[in-house]
């Protein structure tokens, strides 16, 4: 059994089906926030340039220090076009890459030919396939419980939702045991009380906030919100990872996975879940120097809700200015 590291979302299912273990790099690199900012100084000094995305720094750093890892799935196309030099790097360093396109228009058959090229590459079947793929559902669908906890019956914090849904990209590497968790996690919510934060004191409604785009590199996000009465209570991206739709079809599920296509598909599931949630407003997040941060354009024309553009760099916490940028449309939503 191998270790198949990831730079992002791909279909696990074909990793399993071969008997390996899928490792989000990403959940890796930011497990521990001052390892973190030593995975970016090392990508640094190895040749990185300051002005590119911290998370990609990140997971340069961070395959290098796991030697277990040996192959890569990188995504050549639906996520980053950093993530071509940084396949480049990697194979400079012995690591033997995988590439996975998923087609920007969500072309069926161009996506069939990159599964069934994944397939051979990792020597396995469609019908082994075809079985992870009933495995993984079942552990899917408690993370869509997890979700409906969150902003159904409000007992579920934004920080939970998050981590619970984020995690669905690789199963921790332990399908099974990530399904006990969760059911255990389950079960533990189910006896809370629903939540109703507090602010300065006062016990009023809290705001439900959405969160839109990639998940952030700063782990204080959620716990500053609810610290000043809002809770998040849909992370887009984070959701998108659960695979959040019933089909038996895997071609199909990564036609309906929204975030490696267009921002209009995007958009359109934010929209459906805003009115759903009942969001009083949205972050949407923007990794700096990343291009997505150029859809904002779009976002703010196509969405009908107050939006607040929040820009992160690195692991080291929300600043001063984020904190008041945030303290002020909270503000503007209570107004």
């Amino acid at each position: 059994m191998n270790k198949i590291g990831l730079t992002t979302t791909v279909p696990v299912e074909v990793i399993y089906a071969a008997g390996d273990t899928p490792v989000d790099l990403n959940n890796i690199f930011i497990s521990d926030t001052r390892e973190a900012m030593a995975r970016i100084a090392e990508a640094e000094l190895a040749g990185y340039p300051r002005n590119v995305c911290g998370w990609i720094k990140g997971l340069y750093a961070t395959a290098l220090k796991s030697p277990e890892i040996k192959k890569i799935v990188a995504v050549t196309q639906g996520d980053c076009s950093n993530t071509h030099a940084l396949m480049e790097t990697w194979s400079e360093e012995g690591i033997e890459i995988i590439p996975f396109a998923f087609p920007y228009d969500r072309d069926g058959d161009m996506l069939r030919l990159q599964l069934e090229k994944l397939i051979k590459t990792l020597g396995t079947t469609w019908d082994k396939v075809k079985v992870q793929k009933v495995r993984l559902d079942k552990v899917r669908r408690l993370a869509w419980e997890i979700d409906r906890l969150t902003w159904e019956e409000n007992k579920v914090r934004g920080f939970e939702n998050h981590l619970y849904l984020v995690s669905c990209s690789d199963f921790n590497g332990n399908p099974e045991g990530f399904a006990r968790d969760m059911e255990g996690f389950i079960a533990e919510a189910k006896e809370r009380e629903p939540l109703n934060l507090k602010y300065k004191g006062r016990k009023k409604r809290e705001l439900r906030i959405g969160f839109m785009g990639v998940p952030p590199i700063m782990p204080d996000l959620y716990n500053f919100l609810e610290d000043h009465g809002a809770r998040v209570v849909f992370n887009e991206v984070q959701r998108q990872f659960s695979m959040p739709f019933v089909t038996e079809d895997i071609v199909e599920q990564y036609q309906l996975y929204t975030y490696p296509y267009n921002v209009f598909g995007r958009i359109e599931d934010v929209a459906q879940e805003a009115e759903r949630r009942q969001l009083d407003g949205l972050i949407h997040y923007t990794q700096s120097f990343c291009y997505r941060q150029i859809e904002d354009l779009i976002v703010r024309r196509r969405l009908d809700y107050p939006i607040l553009n929040l820009e992160g760099e690195n692991p080291t916490g929300l600043d001063a200015r984020s904190k008041m940028r945030l303290e002020s449309f909270l503000q503007m939503l209570r107004d």
